[in-house]
């Protein structure tokens, strides 16, 4: 069943209605809550007045951060753990500053949404303005501090160095210099953040259910602020409409609608509008790169010297997880000798900083790649020849780089051919042909460019993740996990792996996720880490049921364990097809068998962890072309390809699925996307009139080929693939514009290239 692509197990309960996310859900006697957020970016809270909003018709509850007693005024650090870098606190509601347009001031709880506005409009703020803090250079720059007690604006600093980068690059034939800029960009989830709570009766528990990624962060946090017990809370999370990272972790909103629901007895939902979503959801890719890269005169890489400001926003919440993904991911899938890079985050006042799919690595790709193109054009090679003058060999593998990954664990790529695997993807994409094509349109209004972008990419971070299996009497086959699903398809490939390692019928396979009280521990939805966590975890707990399946049948059919054989369901003797029983007479047989005694538990049933060592590694190539007319700036992308190593694709439609799913929101980065706020920090992006994202007919088909060697990190051999679709399109789409407008003296060093940037640069 591995490697097969049977249909999803989610699709037609979804298609045909049957989902339930978190607005579909309700309890008898619910209320509503709603949020003030700040007007402001920057300033101090001289008033917050609820008491209007407290006398309008049906308002059940206003607070502002006063009004909280027992609730903890900080949202928690799950795990008891710390925050990196300097000292810092989110507040649950603001109680004196503000520090960006969208921050939560004070909540108001109604009867229903009608009163709510109402009451909402009823809550008077009143502000003393602060300096805005609108880009991390100003930061750096503002003697004001966001945080009190800072020396300045930096939150901390990720490093990463191998070699001598200074004195290599003096001996360099040619050494390019560039500030390179990616912009700031919002996630879009199709569905926006909510959260729903309520009092179980019968248990007491706090019952809280959210569009997250996270469950069991969420309840480690909503307990420690409410001041309950882990226990004394249940996280069930539904269908969930999109998360790509920000959904990843804790807002405030969920602690107070958690709070509330708590506090009054009653269910309390709440679901944030688009413009909330734009507004207050976490932010990703803002970065700012000086960077150099030195070449000999065949186009080898001697050096890379780098430093980059990451602008994370008010809160740096991510610590240095991002920057060091973007030290660690730039080098890429080259030989680089020498190395230096530094990353500083820099606090400023707009929404905080979350890991957007791929956080971190298509920044790195960005700049390396800008930087290659930069240096083909400059020594007169070909952009594709470049990379294969540069790439990691097979006969080097497992590569080591030099660099020290997050986890503490020295970076060694993974087995694979990047060349190889770059070469289908010229082909997939039929370069040579494009190329013709670009010489036919040179010097016309409408030019053919094309661009190449490469990277090498750590996935499947741990620490853990585990799974239970356990058949039922009536053949069913439940396997509940720690992780829940945005929209990958977890409940078809886990179900395939759970199948294909018990000897179960596929139909016969139900995966349960996103209940705390069904499964005990899990680390959370994100990372490109599923398929290369969960996948094995699922593997060996279902290899240890089907060896527990097999001492039971042993007894039944009367032969040796190890000649028992189970497949689709059906448990035979080897070499005797007709001398079989059911996988469920197997499990009815299994609750009172003595064959399980050694065990020391009946059943057919079992849970493991999967620890593992450290991340895998995964190489892709995407290439792009497109038209750019000259005369009215438009750009249009006329074909793309996508090559990637997934070390083992549990379904291979799944993971083209995924790859074409990131490069839609990749191309967006490169060509339209972009979070802007103005000078006082307010921001202007805040509906999707003003923020775009790729239409249906704005993308060529996006065609897609595999190029698998597996993973020696983990036993199934998967490496990550939900990220990496998204890693490389901006800088494959920045590639392809300035290939098509190169004679022009045109550069391009941000993203995207909007037809306003290209039409100034071409003004130059």
């Amino acid at each position: 069943m591995i490697g097969a692509s049977p249909r999803r197990k989610e699709d037609q309960r979804l298609l045909t209605g049957g989902g339930q996310f978190l607005d579909d859900l309700t309890r008898e006697g619910l209320l509503h809550l709603g949020v003030v957020r700040s007007a402001e970016a920057h300033a101090r809270l001289t008033k917050v007045a609820t008491e209007a909003a407290c006398h309008l018709p049906g308002v059940v509850l206003a607070w502002s951060a006063s009004d909280l007693g027992e609730i903890t005024p900080h949202v928690p650090t799950a795990y008891g753990g710390a925050h990196k870098g300097r000292p810092w606190a989110q507040p649950v509601l603001a109680r004196e500053v503000v520090r960006y347009v969208g921050e939560p001031v004070a909540v108001v709880v109604a009867e229903n949404p009608y009163r709510l506005a109402d009451a909402l409009d009823a809550v008077t703020v009143e502000y003393e303005r602060l300096p805005a803090l609108p880009t991390a250079e100003a930061a750096l720059a503002s003697a004001t501090r966001l945080h009190e007690g800072w020396p300045d604006n930096a939150a901390l600093v990720a490093r990463g160095a191998v070699g001598d980068a200074e004195r290599a690059l003096a001996g360099a034939h040619l050494i390019v210099r560039e500030r390179l800029r990616h912009s700031r960009l919002s996630a879009v989830p199709i569905e926006t953040r909510g959260a729903f709570a309520y009092r179980d009766r019968a248990s007491g528990a706090l019952v809280v259910s959210s569009s997250t990624q996270s469950p069991y962060t969420l309840r480690d946090v909503v307990a420690a602020a409410l001041g309950l017990p882990v226990e004394g809370v249940r996280v069930v999370v539904p269908d969930v409409g999109g998360g790509f990272g920000p959904k990843g972790p804790i807002y405030p909103e969920e602690i107070l609608v958690a709070a509330a629901a708590y506090r009054l007895g009653r269910p309390v939902k709440w679901v944030e509008s688009r413009r909330e979503n734009l507004a207050s959801m976490g932010h990703d890719r803002e970065q700012t790169h000086d960077a150099r890269i030195g070449f000999s005169r065949d186009g080898t890489i001697v050096a890379v010297d780098a430093t980059f400001l990451a602008d994370v926003g008010a809160y740096p919440l991510q610590g240095d997880g991002l920057t060091a993904n973007t030290v660690n991911h730039l080098p890429g899938p080259y030989r680089v000798p020498h190395y230096r890079n530094a990353g500083t985050s820099v606090v400023t006042t707009k929404a905080l900083n979350a890991a957007y799919r791929a956080a971190g690595r298509p920044e790195a790709v960005f700049v390396m790649e800008r930087l290659m193109d930069i240096g083909a054009r400059r020594l007169g090679l070909d952009p594709a020849e470049i990379r294969r003058r540069n790439f990691v060999r097979p006969a080097e593998m497992p590569y080591r780089p030099g660099l020290t990954y997050k986890d503490g664990v020295p970076v060694i790529y993974d087995p694979g051919d990047f060349p190889a695997a770059f070469e289908r993807a010229l082909a997939l994409l039929l370069y040579e042909e494009w190329r013709r094509r670009q010489k036919s349109r040179a010097g016309g209004a409408r030019r053919i460019g094309v661009g190449l972008a490469c990277y090498a990419q750590g996935t499947g971070l741990g620490p853990y993740e585990g799974a239970t299996v356990r058949v039922d009497p009536s053949g069913k086959v439940y396997v509940y996990i720690g992780v829940t699903a945005q929209g990958q398809g977890h409940a078809t490939t886990l179900a395939q792996i759970a199948a294909a390692e018990l000897g179960a019928a596929w139909d016969d396979v139900h995966v349960a996720a996103g209940d705390t009280a069904l499964f005990p521990f899990g680390m959370g939805t994100g990372g490109s880490r599923v398929a290369a966590n969960s996948g094995p975890a699922v593997a060996q707990t279902a290899r240890e049921v089907r060896e527990r399946a097999a001492r039971v049948a042993a007894e039944l059919l009367e032969c040796a364990p190890e000649d028992v054989r189970i497949e689709q369901s059906r448990v035979h003797v080897v070499g005797m097809p007709d001398r079989t029983v059911s996988l469920a007479r197997v499990a009815h047989a299994a609750v009172k068998s003595k064959a399980l005694r050694a065990t020391g538990e009946p059943g057919l049933h079992a849970c493991t962890y999967f620890y593992p060592d450290t991340v895998t590694w995964a190489f892709g190539t995407h290439a792009a072309a497109v038209e750019v007319d000259v005369e009215t700036c438009e750009i249009r992308l006329l074909a793309y390809a996508i090559v990637h190593d997934p070390g083992r694709a549990i379904n291979p439609a799944i993971v083209e699925g995924q790859l074409q799913g990131g490069a839609a929101q990749g191309i967006g980065a490169g060509l339209m996307e972009e979070v802007v706020y103005d000078g006082a920090g307010q921001l202007l992006t805040g509906s999707l009139m003003d923020y775009a994202i790729p239409k249906a007919d704005q993308l060529p088909a996006l065609a897609v080929a595999l190029d698998a060697h597996p993973s020696t990190i983990n036993p199934l051999g998967v490496k990550g693939v939900g990220e990496s679709g998204a890693i490389p399109g901006a800088a494959a789409i920045a590639n392809a514009v300035e290939d098509a407008v190169a004679d022009l003296g045109v550069t391009i060093r941000e993203v995207p290239i909007t037809p306003a940037r290209l039409f100034a640069l071409l003004a130059r």
